[in-house]
């Protein structure tokens, strides 16, 4: 198919401050050696293949989108809360560093899905959009990151194997899995969820929440050998979620579409060296607020 616009990953560069880096033959390598080549990604079936030039055996991949929700759904059976919907690619770039998805919700709701790459990242720009004369239920949705092949792990349903290189971000450190406290009756089990403060109890994934709040957005891993760093986060975000199937999630928030109205979503996806710090100022780049506002 076409490029749904020119140069997808040099544009992606630019927004990240590595328009050089992008901008290298394939195959280029910086003057210390680091592969400088983007971040490839392509989507077929409802699965999203990101792969990341330096360490191709690492692959995720991506149930994007897994699923959109109803609110009130933390104590419910999950056929009741899920929106059915259908999602087709519009387009995608030459290179393998840009894709525009579109999905339509049996409600009406439209979802128009802009993916770019940089070196490092994967940038998600959404838009959503009501056409119908009715209220829309869709409250949030889950892109569900499986990370087998980065932790090293098998993927196996209600595996726990990869849970101490995962990790949430509480009173402000970065905290591995499992922790204390952790949470262990709920509707489905196992799994865990982080509520911020500003989400409904009631309206959240119906697995065992965990009663501390995440400081902010981030949910990750670390590879196998640890020397890299998975991770992700949405603007707004429903809650964190470590799942069953060895994945990891930071679900999106909608809140609900009135008749004709627009809401956008953000998302971003780090594949960087294990350097927690350089993380956190990445992230707080490009979600300046979010720890604040879901923070102790």
């Amino acid at each position: 198919m076409t490029k749904p616009f020119a140069s997808v990953g040099r544009m992606a560069a630019v927004l990240s401050g590595a328009a050089a880096a992008a901008a290298l033959p394939a195959g280029a390598q910086d003057q210390e050696g680091e592969d400088r080549r983007p971040v490839q990604v392509r989507w077929e079936n409802n699965l999203l293949t990101i792969t990341h030039p330096a360490m191709p055996e690492r692959f995720l991949e991506v149930n994007y989108l897994e699923a959109f929700c109803r609110p009130g759904s933390t104590d419910r059976e999950w056929g009741e809360t899920v929106i059915p919907h259908r999602t087709e690619k519009a387009s995608e770039a030459d290179d393998g560093t840009g894709l525009v998805l579109r999905s339509v919700l049996e409600d009406g709701v439209t979802v128009q899905h802009r993916i770019e790459t940089d070196v490092d990242t994967v940038r998600f720009r959404l838009e959503a959009f009501n056409p119908t004369d009715r209220a829309s239920e869709a409250h949030w949705a889950q892109p569900c990151v499986r990370v087998h092949r980065f932790t090293g792990d098998e993927s196996k349903p209600n595996t726990e194997t990869y849970l101490p290189r995962c990790f949430v971000f509480i009173d402000g450190e970065l905290t591995r899995m499992p922790m204390e406290p952790w949470a262990t009756r709920a509707r489905y089990v196992p799994g865990q969820v982080w509520r911020p403060t500003q989400v409904p109890p009631d309206d959240v994934n119906p697995r065992p929440v965990n009663e501390r709040s995440p400081s902010n957005g981030l949910i990750g891993c670390f590879s196998e050998d640890e020397r890299w760093i998975f991770a992700t986060a949405w603007d707004p975000y429903q809650e964190l979620f470590q799942g069953v199937l060895c994945c990891l999630h930071s679900d999106f928030r909608l809140g609900g579409l009135e008749p004709g109205e627009r809401k956008t979503v953000h998302g971003m996806i780090y594949l960087i060296p294990n350097d927690v710090r350089a993380l956190l100022e990445r992230y707080r780049k490009d979600f300046p607020g979010q720890e604040k506002a879901t923070g102790p």
